[in-house]
């Protein structure tokens, strides 16, 4: 049994780390609901672009549209979004777990690739693979990403796919269902429309002026680009989500190894008065 003096030592560490785990529980909290409402307030636009472009799709005025040429897929860009930090519980590792799954279906079905990752996380695993090209890396985004990163992230996947570099391009991350539940998905943005959704009577009833090929035209890019975005907020706050989970187990584990070590401690101080006593005892029968 360890020492009294020792058992302290350790409940003021494991008090020490419960206050940092707490803390940062509080900060991801915070951010999490910073990050819900973003989602949440994109998430609409987002909804009816993707109605938009299945829409039009249908219609075919797509034809001519390079976002929209449907192609045999021989090699393929993906985006796949991380974390710059730890301490998510299993965030990075589900999004490492579905990447690793893209690239094998790649080799078993002979298609080429290649990978933009976006998180200092997703940088960090991407480059230790053999074989894999790596076209472009970013970190430190803010939680609404609005810069020259994002931008550069959608013009380079839109300029891959124009111009028959790669015949499709497709976004790993997160996906944020609740602040209990987050799903790792692999959407498909490139081709345009290539995720079908249900339209409803407002897309299909309105009137495109001049004519939905003109629309079509000067919204394709920003559509897209809609998609792009609605995954980087989601993959923020199902990140903000889960370490939030993962610090709150912390603080309530910590808190129970308190209890243990302070019954241990309380057991290991009685045993040494226990002992005080008997030796007390023991002398004073030898006096007598």
């Amino acid at each position: 049994m360890a020492s009294t003096r020792q058992l302290k030592g350790r409940i003021r560490s494991v008090k020490s780390t419960k206050q940092i785990t707490k803390a940062m529980q509080m900060v991801a909290a915070s951010k999490m609901r910073r990050a819900q409402d973003a989602t949440k307030a994109t998430s609409e636009y987002t909804r009816t672009a993707n109605e938009l472009l299945t829409y039009l799709s249908s219609q075919g005025a797509t034809k001519r549209n390079p976002l929209f040429q449907k192609r045999p897929v021989k090699g393929r860009l993906i985006i796949v979004m991380a974390a710059d930090k730890g301490l998510a519980g299993a965030y990075n590792a589900n999004i490492m777990k579905a990447y690793i799954q893209a690239l094998r279906d790649d080799d078993a079905n002979g298609v080429r690739n290649e990978t933009i990752a976006v998180g200092r996380k997703a940088s960090q695993f991407v480059t230790r693979l053999k074989d894999t090209e790596v076209c472009g890396t970013y970190t430190d985004l803010p939680d609404q990403p609005e810069g020259s990163e994002f931008y550069a992230i959608l013009n380079t996947a839109v300029a891959m796919f124009e111009e028959t570099k790669v015949d499709a391009v497709d976004i790993i991350y997160t996906k944020f269902v609740s602040s209990m539940t987050q799903t790792a998905v692999v959407e498909r943005i490139l081709p345009a429309g290539f995720v079908k959704t249900d339209v409803t009577a407002f897309v299909r009833d309105a009137t495109y002026e001049p004519n939905t090929e003109v629309v079509l035209e000067g919204v394709a890019r920003r559509l897209v680009g809609a998609e792009i975005y609605q995954a980087l907020l989601d993959a923020r706050a199902s990140e903000h989500s889960m370490r939030m989970l993962a610090m709150k187990n912390a603080t309530d584990n910590a808190s129970d190894l308190v209890d243990d070590l302070t019954l241990e401690m309380n057991k290991a101080r009685q045993a040494a008065i226990t002992q005080e006593l008997a030796e007390i005892s023991g002398g004073a029968e030898a006096m007598k």
